[in-house]
């Protein structure tokens, strides 16, 4: 008897991997067929709602990185952010790799809705980002110096190795937190892997291309010695680097480990009518 053979006879499922992989590959497909099939409209605001709720966790890092001066403390304080979209379902573009891409590998969807789920989200990501923090500059004054020391640490240090590892980093750390949470049915441990996640996204920090973007915004609101050209810099190598280590290091190995499922639901799913043959 094969390997396969026995691990069929001792599993509950007929697929060629356990039982709990087929049952997180169906519900990450399913999920990323279901985004990428939304309009225009539905992107931009649902990525909208995704840079406010962001912006709670900033508020709630800030808050304690003025009280503290902690760094691990405000990590801790930032997974309100991921919380919040977590139970909102709203769409934060990092989030956006393993599971509309899982979907276009099981030809649930095509390129093109794929280019148009990461093209609006960032952008409305951004524009609701900025608008954010603004709000939350005006209302909080005293916490200027804070986002402003925040903000430098990032667009003041040059691109180098070490820079491009905690962009790669960044990449997977949030991309593997969304495998975490498509991985249980346990509201409770998503939400673990919510708070863990900003933890070590913000706490260490790494470099996050929505996430810190919106601290730099602030320091740009509160009238720091930052351009938008310093952004700019910082967040085109950074932006490149969360993708690579998001698709690199987990949705990549992800998806060669569901290869069979893979190959399953392509035989199993009609062509996009979308989608150019």
């Amino acid at each position: 008897m094969s390997n396969e053979e026995r691990r069929s006879q001792l599993g509950d499922n007929d697929a060629p991997v356990e039982e709990e992989i087929e049952t997180s590959f169906d519900r990450i497909v399913d999920e990323g067929a279901q985004r990428l099939n939304r309009t225009w409209l539905a992107v931009i605001i649902t990525g909208i709602f995704g840079g406010l709720e962001i912006g709670t966790g900033i508020m709630a890092y800030l808050a304690v990185l003025h009280e503290t001066g902690n760094q691990l403390l405000a990590g801790v304080a930032f997974g309100i952010g991921f919380v919040a979209l977590l139970l909102a379902k709203s769409e934060l573009f990092t989030e956006g790799f393993l599971v509309p891409i899982a979907a276009v590998a099981a030809r649930e969807a095509g390129i093109g809705k794929l280019a148009k789920l990461w093209a609006g989200t960032l952008v409305a990501n951004l524009v609701s980002g900025w608008l954010f923090m603004w709000l939350l500059m005006s209302a909080f004054p005293q916490w200027a110096g804070t986002v402003a020391e925040t903000a430098q640490h990032f667009v003041e240090t040059p691109i180098s190795l070490q820079n491009i590892c905690l962009a790669v980093l960044g990449g997977s750390t949030i991309t593997l937190m969304t495998r975490m949470q498509h991985g249980t049915e346990s509201m409770m441990a998503k939400v673990v892997a919510a708070v863990a996640g900003g933890f070590l996204l913000s706490g260490l920090p790494l470099f996050h291309s929505i996430l810190d973007s919106l601290l730099i915004f602030g320091a740009l609101h509160s009238g720091a010695p930052i351009t938008y050209l310093n952004w700019l810099g910082w967040f085109g190598y950074t932006l490149f680097f969360n993708i690579v280590g998001g698709l690199v290091l987990v949705t990549a190995l992800r998806l060669l480990r569901s290869k069979d499922l893979i190959e399953e639901r392509r035989r199993n799913s009609p062509a996009d009518p979308d989608e150019p043959h």
